[in-house]
């Protein structure tokens, strides 16, 4: 296994706290010292030994990090929330802290998630109290091995994580994930981490802990990529696909490659897309690569948009980002990234897939989102946006009708 690093020293943060805020960031060091050396003692003394519920919780979470491949980890005190009433001897205090950790082998860049925890003063000293704790309203979002116990397989290119799965479906993903990756290296060439990290958790409820949002609006999504959308600091950013068991199940072979090829396109295109890619673009150009498999006709990828044209109602204009909202009609969602997916496959088929990619990396690049798309069908395709709309409808109907 690799050393792990702490990447660099946290620096304590300007908290109203002062001293108590120093006081708490050591403890936060010795944490993350006892994570990186697998020292389950040093851990367990930075927990308070009056919540026990909690202490016999962290001794679980700390085995079950035994089995993942840890490179770094660290905590950063972000602020405090404000003193809490005395509680016997000692003083209770929210914190939020900020924690990083990279995978051995598979990030180059610290995943960041926040973690809003009790803090409880015994003589004098800190300690983590529960993890529940509330800062501006605040709550922090689930990691897999606050779930349950890890299952890891490691295929050629890629890294699957499991909680409550079988390994029959985890290898199932990791070989898809391994055909995934060669697919986009052929269609995006340049630096990506050519590596894909995908997550499955025991149910849709899992998945939506991980996400820290609400399971409906999730539900029937096969898999997602976090951070995807709202571009990155970090030029090889740590990105997630997580996977939806109940949804993926339900997949064919086809199926399924196709949601984790997108997925996979995500990772690589993360740095490229930022707060001036549209979706239609992110999300079209991730189904392009999807579908780029032959087995399938344009009216069975898109069948919802078939129908509209069929009845009529070809598209007026390409599809805005609300549409891709996830908990909107499934039908109107599904209608999008079909639009998205023919307006990229038209950008391929008539202009070729190099320059798919170029438009996608001039948008990117814009320096805001009002006129990068315009900008960069005129720098990349020599074609002004209303030229380029009336196109693809000419485009949609063709395949469709």
């Amino acid at each position: 296994m690799a050393a792990l690093t702490a990447c660099g020293t946290a620096v304590p943060p300007d908290d109203p706290a002062g001293r108590d805020g120093r006081a708490v960031q050591r403890m936060l060091d010795q944490r993350a010292a006892a994570v990186r050396s697998r020292d389950a003692g040093a851990f367990l003394a930075t927990v308070d030994r009056r919540s026990a519920g909690y202490r016999a919780e962290q001794r679980r979470v700390f085995r079950r990090l035994s089995a993942v491949p840890l490179r770094s980890w660290t905590y950063r005190l972000v602020h405090t929330g404000g003193f809490r009433p005395a509680v016997g001897s000692g003083r209770r205090l929210a914190a939020q802290v900020e924690l990083r950790y990279r995978l051995a082998g598979y990030d180059t860049a610290p995943v960041v998630a926040p973690q809003y925890l009790t803090l409880a003063q015994r003589d004098g000293r800190w300690f983590v109290a529960d993890d529940d704790g509330r800062v501006d309203g605040k709550r922090g979002v689930d990691q897999l091995w606050d779930q349950g116990r890890v299952d890891v397989v490691r295929g050629k290119h890629s890294l699957v994580l499991g909680v409550g799965q079988n390994r029959r479906l985890l290898r199932g993903v990791a070989a898809t994930a391994d055909r995934a990756v060669p697919a986009l290296d052929r269609v995006w060439p340049g630096s990506w981490a050519g590596r894909v990290v995908v997550e499955v958790p025991a149910s849709l409820d899992r998945m939506a802990a991980l996400l820290g949002a609400s399971a409906s609006g999730y539900r029937g999504i096969a898999a997602v990529t976090t951070g995807e959308v709202g571009g990155a600091s970090d030029s090889s950013p740590a990105d997630r696909v997580i996977v939806n068991p109940d949804a993926y199940r339900a997949l064919g072979d086809f199926g399924r490659q196709v949601v984790v090829t997108h997925e996979t396109a995500h990772v690589a295109t993360r740095a490229a897309t930022t707060a001036a890619t549209p979706l239609w673009l992110s999300e079209g150009f991730a189904d392009w690569t999807g579908y780029r498999t032959p087995g399938r006709t344009p009216r069975q990828v898109a069948p919802e948009l078939s129908e509209s044209v069929a009845s009529g109602r070809l598209p007026k204009a390409l599809p805005p980002d609300e549409a891709f909202r996830f908990g909107s009609r499934p039908d109107r969602l599904s209608e999008a990234y079909e639009q998205g997916w023919l307006a990229c496959r038209m950008i391929a088929d008539r202009w070729g897939a190099g320059k798919l990619v170029a438009l996608y990396r001039a948008v990117g690049a814009a320096p805001r989102r009002e006129g990068a798309v315009e900008a960069g069908l005129r720098d990349v395709l020599n074609v002004s946006l209303t030229d380029f709309t009336a196109e693809w409808r000419k485009y949609v109907a063709g395949v469709l009708g």
